[in-house]
């Protein structure tokens, strides 16, 4: 079955540092570039950007001006092509809201997080994406706050690699869990 329109939220604020406290965090031009055009690839049609901090907001909105509209976007224009699902919000409810507006229906939020427990499986959200219209839910910083995980959304089981080590950058693991979630499920040229 194909998939409904899928959407990211990456998210700044309310998200942890490494005591474990909610902080902001500063937003990176790699993480927008990356996941823009990991989003583009794996067919996603838009890239929230979640910041209260008018600073960041700006800085995200200068980034997209300059490979949208300015030198860039004809410098590289497959470049142009993956910023341009870039979306900057002052906050989840926000970028659901917006998600909403362009689905035109009630989309399932999904959390995502490193230490994600009693999560759904992989297949069973690939299964939901041919439902709804998800919009997975990254964040920054030491992950999302723990009262995001208090709103009855699903959450998804976290990437699990080769040992107990879990503290992949945000573009990797929404790099592995898109291809999870979208990427083709047939063997490549030279596979059996």
């Amino acid at each position: 079955m194909t998939p409904k329109p899928a959407a990211l939220a990456l998210v700044h604020f309310p998200v942890l540092d490494r005591r474990g406290e909610i902080v902001a965090t500063a937003l990176t031009n790699l993480d927008l570039h990356d996941l823009a055009r990991t989003a583009m690839t794996y067919g996603l049609q838009k890239l929230y950007v979640v910041t209260p901090v008018v600073e960041q907001q700006r800085l995200a909105e200068k980034i997209c001006e300059h490979w949208c509209r300015g030198y860039g976007a004809t410098y590289n224009p497959l470049r142009k092509e993956a910023l341009s699902l870039i979306e900057v919000t002052n906050s989840l409810d926000s970028a659901i809201e917006r998600w909403e507006e362009f689905a035109g229906e009630t989309v399932l939020p999904v959390l995502t997080g490193a230490s994600a427990c009693n999560g759904i499986s992989y297949p069973r959200c690939r299964q939901h994406s041919t439902e709804h219209s998800l919009l997975l839910i990254f964040g920054t910083g030491w992950g999302l706050a723990p009262g995001l995980f208090q709103n009855g959304w699903q959450v998804l089981e976290p990437v699990r690699g080769a040992n107990d080590y879990n503290h992949l950058p945000v573009r990797s693991a929404a790099a592995i869990i898109m291809d999870r979630l979208f990427g083709s499920e047939t063997a490549g040229p030279g596979e059996p």
